[in-house]
């Protein structure tokens, strides 16, 4: 299975394009709260990667919609990766930000 990547660059058309987006960040929530995307059209939510991993209760997701791509990021995309993987598997539309949120620093300078 591949899964779709989507650029710093492809993600900031999309928030310029007005679309509402929903990301998905895995990191710890010490680092989400340090220091996340935040832009006019975005939905952010953390859910630390552990409870990904560990999905037995449903309450978790229950915030993420299945109608709609998902774009999961983390610190560098690695985990992200892991985690899209598994909600792939669950039925959801999610796409990884490529080199995660050093990446997106790094376009956003």
């Amino acid at each position: 299975m591949t899964l779709k990547t989507i650029t710093p660059k492809e993600l900031h058309e999309r928030i310029i394009g007005e679309d509402q987006i929903i990301l998905l960040d895995v990191r710890a929530v010490e680092k989400y709260k340090e220091l996340h995307i935040e832009e006019p059209h975005v939905v952010s939510l953390n859910i630390p990667k552990t409870e990904i991993f560990n999905l037995e209760e449903d309450l978790v997701l229950s915030q993420l919609p299945k109608d709609r791509p998902v774009v999961v990021t983390c610190t560098t995309g690695n985990s992200a990766a892991k985690c899209a993987k598994i909600l792939d598997g669950l039925g959801y539309q999610v796409e990884v930000l490529e080199g995660g949120l050093t990446a997106w620093k790094e376009y956003r300078k």
